[in-house]
């Protein structure tokens, strides 16, 4: 049973990538250009899914920008034309890998700046850990505090 399991998955994770929404009356009669539209497809975002590639969306306005990447391949534009066009018409949040420009230059530095200020926060709480000697054992316990324990230690063996 475990094997056949096993197979199943197996196969739907082979089958996985294969599964696009691209419907078979879109798909352009030359390869090359075929595989130009799936690549930029790719790169754009979905309007209605907002985390899928309209590669991968059902949604009609996402079949829409489809056939609009094959329509503006098949007259000639090139890649980075095809981009800046629908750009230009829907904004760069139809891009799922924003270009680095000015406006999106928080977006793709705030990550590594979070960590190099986290990594150096990190850094100063142990340089001032050590520093304090908050690192160091405790002292022993005094020989009032060891009877106090054990009066609590068998108080609590007693309730129990």
């Amino acid at each position: 049973m475990r094997r056949m399991w096993f197979v199943i998955v197996a196969l739907m994770l082979l089958a996985w990538p294969a599964a696009h929404a691209v419907q078979p009356d879109e798909i352009m009669s030359d390869p090359a250009k075929e595989a130009r539209a799936r690549d930029l497809s790719r790169e754009l975002r979905c309007m209605v899914c907002q985390n899928q590639s309209i590669d991968d969306s059902d949604a009609p306005l996402a079949r829409d920008l489809r056939l609009l990447v094959r329509e503006r391949i098949a007259a000639g534009d090139s890649n980075s034309q095809v981009l800046d066009f629908l750009v230009a018409r829907y904004g760069e949040f139809v891009l799922l890998k924003p270009r680095f420009e000015r406006q999106t230059m928080l977006l793709w530095l705030l990550a590594p700046l979070l960590l190099v200020g986290g990594g150096l926060a990190l850094w100063l709480q142990i340089r001032r850990r050590a520093r304090s000697g908050a690192d160091l054992p405790a002292p022993p316990l005094s020989p009032d505090e060891k009877a106090r324990l054990a009066a609590l230690i068998s108080d609590d063996a007693k309730s129990s």
